[in-house]
């Protein structure tokens, strides 16, 4: 009818002027990822306050809320179910209990959450229902359903604020059967992300009509774990590569990190990634020009933003007050005493009593011939003294089981190797490092400033043996016999204890090292605990009462007089001690 009238009058000859409706928009969208289960500021581990945690990110998100209100998307993506005891409690110490994870996810009014690998590795009853506990859509677009060919969860989820349709994909990198038993994720398969973002954004421009499309993906910057199966980080690729992303939001890597990249499309994407532990938060704003209900403009920026000096939400923390109080009278019960400090810095350079103490109960408890064992805290300690619940998570901060695995003596040796190879260089000269160094990563949450990720560094024992840093990579370790002196033999068959992510695969070191095809390691395993390995450490210092660690001493670097100056060196380079 509008249009009619207005053709009439230009035919009288009258012009008419219709001003545009033009309306400015400003989006904020804040995303945590890889949280661990550090919602408060405390510490249960080492029972001292932390700095970061949900109960800053609080404060600053409440602070955005009051600027932009229902404007303020709030995002987390993954690895929330396990890290800290507070996790441990709510999974297995009291299941009956709404898990906290879902309680805070409730609390804080986040928008959308993905599930990471971690959360998986808790197995199907804890995160089922944890899942279904949670208030916020829970997304994995590649994680599929085997009975129904669908996703296992939701897709994506369509936010609409003042007109502006906001599509959150969620997906989980698809290497967790490199990592992790098939029980825990029995029914499902992880697809190529890659694949699975050019199908989905294609249905969101499409059908949903989305405006902004934001990818949330649990799944690293790049590099990892690649095999002709998976490909472990891929969210740079999905930048890339293919087009019609505005913003990706990923973790997974605990390492920070800010990009904008040109998309297949030509448009820059900015990419964001948090780190880990609730430090830091990526931070998204978006600006929209609205001209008649059409979109004109659009700018987006960003960063990562340190929220560890943000005040403490009293409130949030009081509301959990409960639940902060039964986790704390669970870590603080005294299991035993220690008779010498034991510390995860030694790990790196020989022989040392916190990996050693590790490796003596893994073989008391199966029997086996051969342990391997990495530091999984990069400088952690158990004091001298009472010996409580909270230590063991120094000792493991993620539930692993504990397998037990056929290996001939050949493939014992070249696992070494390749984690040797990637943990010390070949020193040409004694002023050299000894150490696999790299500069740009020291901010690195997983690789702490050596060039690989540190929780692959396995060392051995049930064998003596020696690692010449002289030699080139392939050559470094030298059997020399099993722990008692009798002979040791490539050609015989030893059972080899370790835990279950490297017994699946993890690190690639039985596979790309021994060279046993992934497709064959749970035939070659004769054990599988059916506890997390945390649960018998405690139970044998139980049973124990006092324990005496001490180092093994059936393995060092040679030649000494280079190694042991290069040691002390590199040891106060990276630790100041």
């Amino acid at each position: 009818m509008k249009k009619g009238i207005c053709v009439l009058l230009a035919a009288l000859g009258i012009n008419i002027f219709i001003m545009a409706q033009t309306k400015n928009i400003e989006l904020r969208i804040v995303e945590t990822s890889d949280v661990h289960g550090c919602f408060f500021p405390y510490d249960f581990i080492n029972r001292k306050p932390m700095s970061g945690t949900l109960a800053r990110v609080s404060t600053y998100v409440n602070r955005l809320r009051k600027e932009y209100g229902n404007n303020l998307l709030l995002l987390d993506n993954g690895d929330i179910l396990q890290g800290q005891p507070t996790c441990y409690y709510c999974n297995y110490v009291n299941p009956e209990m709404e898990n906290v994870a879902a309680s805070v996810i409730n609390y804080l009014r986040y928008d959308a959450e993905t599930i990471g690998n971690h959360d998986v590795e808790t197995g199907h009853a804890v995160y089922d229902k944890w899942i279904s506990e949670v208030k916020c859509p829970m997304l994995g677009a590649n994680i599929i359903d085997t009975m129904t060919g669908q996703p296992y969860l939701k897709p994506y989820t369509i936010i609409e604020r003042e007109g502006v349709r906001i599509a959150v994909l969620g997906m989980l990198t698809p290497a967790i059967p490199s990592w992790l038993n098939e029980e825990l994720w029995q029914g499902l398969r992880f697809d190529d992300i890659v694949k699975m973002a050019s199908y989905w954004v294609k249905h969101l421009k499409e059908e949903e009509r989305a405006d902004i499309v934001v990818g949330m993906f649990h799944s690293g910057r790049d590099g990892g774990i690649k095999t002709a199966e998976y490909e472990e980080n891929q969210s740079m690729r999905v930048a890339r590569e293919i087009p019609g992303f505005d913003i990706i939001l990923y973790g997974h890597d605990h390492t920070s990190h800010k990009d904008v990249v040109k998309g297949a499309d030509g448009n820059d994407v900015l990419c964001l990634d948090p780190s880990c532990n609730a430090f830091l938060v990526g931070d998204a704003k978006i600006s929209i020009t609205m001209t008649d209900g059409k979109i004109t403009e659009k700018r987006i920026e960003g960063d990562v933003v340190d929220v560890s000096m943000e005040d403490i939400d009293e409130d949030f923390v009081n509301h959990f007050k409960p639940q902060i109080d039964s986790v704390r009278n669970y870590v603080d019960r005294v299991i035993g005493t220690c008779d010498a400090t034991m510390l995860t810095s030694d790990c790196y350079f020989g022989s040392a009593e916190f990996t050693d103490f590790i490796h003596n109960i893994q073989l008391r408890i199966t029997g086996a011939d051969i342990s391997f064992n990495a530091p999984l805290t990069f400088d952690s300690k158990i004091a001298k003294g009472e010996v409580r619940v909270s230590d063991m998570f120094n000792l493991y901060r993620y539930e692993n089981q504990i397998y037990v695995l056929r290996m001939t003596g050949e493939e014992v040796r070249k696992h070494l190797e390749m984690s040797y190879d990637q943990w010390v260089t070949t020193m040409q000269s004694p002023d050299d490092h000894i150490m696999l160094l790299d500069e740009y990563t020291k901010n690195d949450k997983q690789r702490f400033g050596f060039k690989n990720l540190a929780f692959n560094f396995d060392s051995a024992a049930g064998i003596i043996y020696e690692v010449d840093v002289t030699k080139p990579d392939g050559e470094k370790v030298r059997i020399l016999s099993m722990a008692d002196g009798s002979e040791f033999r490539e050609d015989k068959w030893y059972n080899v204890v370790m835990n279950s992510y490297r017994g699946n695969g993890g690190g690639e070191l039985l596979t790309r090292g021994a060279g046993i095809p992934h497709s064959e390691l749970e035939k070659r395993r004769i054990y599988a605990s059916e506890k997390d390995q945390r649960y018998y450490l405690m139970k044998e210092i139980e049973r124990m009462g006092t324990i005496y660690p001490k180092a093994n001493n059936n393995w060092h670097f040679v030649p000494e007089e280079w190694t042991a100056p290069a040691i002390a060196r590199d040891k106060e380079l990276i630790f100041g001690k």
